[in-house]
């Protein structure tokens, strides 16, 4: 029996199902005034939830904006989790922190690093990471996954955002670079042995996949 898709008004309500607060809002505001696209409350909600089943203690974000998709990881994290997001705008960092503290979470739950992901995550520490989420430049999408496989644990799980890109992926005939960058991950993380990936059409499409062991070499 072939599935129907959904129409918009049941996408619509799907995204809206976990609705967001007022600290949620001033976040989204702020990333709306600098230029920042913030993951979908159905996104964010996702996020939420696979930090919770997690029982998350330390997550990396790869691109910190101004703090909507880290108060989602923070709010399903464990009270004693840590969050390690980098970005490369540390005005957007500062208001991120804004963000946070508006939440009543704690400095020391949040460490941010200011500089490039590819420049930043080699320093991070192997196998230390429940979870993983890229949200940064969509053509080193490739790499971050390089790196987020290094950085989970076993049974640990990464999570890309924007993963359907404005409907372009499922298209061949976009061939932009940061689409063909994303079609690449795609197909990448859905052959890669070792991943239980699946590919969540909430808000821009969010991809995701579980590590199940430990790679070679690990």
């Amino acid at each position: 029996m072939a599935v129907t898709p959904i129409n918009t008004s049941s996408w619509s309500y799907a995204e809206k199902y976990v609705a967001e607060d007022e600290v949620l809002a001033s976040a989204r505001a702020r990333a709306e005034e600098v230029g920042v696209v913030a993951i979908g409350s159905g996104g964010g909600a996702a996020l939420r939830f696979l930090a919770a089943v997690l029982e998350a203690r330390a997550v990396v974000e790869i691109g910190t904006g101004t703090g909507v998709s880290g108060l989602w990881l923070l709010r399903g994290m464990r009270p004693d989790g840590v969050l390690t997001t980098v970005d490369i705008e540390t005005e957007h960092q500062r208001l991120a922190r804004q963000s946070f503290k508006e939440d009543g979470i704690a400095p020391q739950r949040v460490r941010t690093i200011a500089g490039a992901a590819l420049d930043v995550l080699p320093r991070l520490t192997d196998g230390h990471y429940d979870l993983v989420f890229a949200d940064g430049d969509k053509r080193e999408y490739g790499a971050y996954l390089t790196e987020a496989l290094r950085l989970l644990r076993p049974g640990g799980v990464l999570a890309f955002d924007n993963a359907l890109w404005h409907d372009r992926v499922a298209d061949p005939a976009q061939r932009d670079e940061q689409t063909v960058a994303i079609r690449d991950l795609v197909t990448q993380v859905a052959e890669t042995e070792g991943l239980v990936p699946a590919l969540l059409p909430v808000g821009d499409g969010l991809l995701v996949a579980k590590k199940v062991w430990a790679a070679e070499g690990d």
